[in-house]
């Protein structure tokens, strides 16, 4: 069972009561003892966050308590307020977890490891298993997201906006490095995000064909968007 007294330590609960929603992988302490109890309390962050996902998608964020979740989880109703001051943060774990935001970083900066279409295809399959594994909790938040200004906003500062920083600083690297043409950075992440989130709305809207063969997105989206991120071969009139 998870030690929550280590939690004010190990995970960031400050003085003024904000939650830190992750622990990156480069802050996990180099002492045996407290990696382990790391190590625990990620492992009933991730339960808590799991429990959350059933529960906001079987009820709706509205209507979802932190009782619930507790219930799900297994655990007290306490024990979800020393990992998540209130149900928007809980919210705020889960959007996290569809936008990959841990793993986004290391995912982007293996860009320059691999030949472009090779790397380009798989960055798609993990973003498509990513948001499709996750399909009825964007179903579930979605709305909540929509109707509420101040957690679109929110949502918007804290994930949006740092992921497409990120994604014009690869696409950014990519074009120096001559393995793209020259793009729009600013536009380029925008668009392939857009992609990915239109075809999942899409699914979410009825369309059976997105739902039948959503695995093939990765791939389809690659054939369609690479020509135009690869660099221009010079045509038999620009050569000699």
């Amino acid at each position: 069972m998870v030690n929550e007294c280590v939690f004010n330590v190990v995970n960031g609960h400050s003085k003024r009561g904000k939650l830190v929603r992750s622990m990156p992988e480069a802050n996990i302490p180099s002492d045996p003892i407290e990696a382990i109890q790391a190590q625990l309390v990620a492992a009933r962050r991730t339960q808590i966050l799991d429990a959350a996902t059933r529960v906001f998608a079987s009820k709706g964020f509205n209507r979802a308590t932190i009782r619930d979740v507790a219930q799900d989880a297994g655990v007290a109703d306490g024990t979800i307020y020393n990992y998540f001051a209130n149900k928007t943060d809980l919210l705020f774990g889960l959007l996290d977890r569809l936008n990959d935001t841990e793993r986004r970083p290391a995912s982007l900066a293996r860009a320059a490891d691999a030949p472009l279409p090779d790397y380009f295809r798989a960055y798609l399959r993990e973003r498509v298993e990513a948001l499709w594994s996750n399909a009825e909790l964007f179903r579930a938040v979605l709305p909540e997201l929509l109707a509420n200004p101040e957690l679109r906003a929110r949502y918007y500062d804290e994930v949006i906006a740092p992921t497409m920083a990120l994604g014009e600083g690869a696409f950014r690297g990519l074009g120096a490095s001559g393995m793209t043409r020259d793009l729009d950075v600013s536009l380029a992440p925008r668009v392939l995000a857009g992609s990915l989130l239109g075809l999942l709305v899409l699914q979410l809207l009825g369309d059976e064909t997105v739902a039948a063969r959503w695995q093939e997105i990765a791939d389809a989206l690659a054939d369609l968007l690479l020509p135009g991120l690869l660099p221009e071969m010079p045509t038999s009139d620009s050569v000699g």
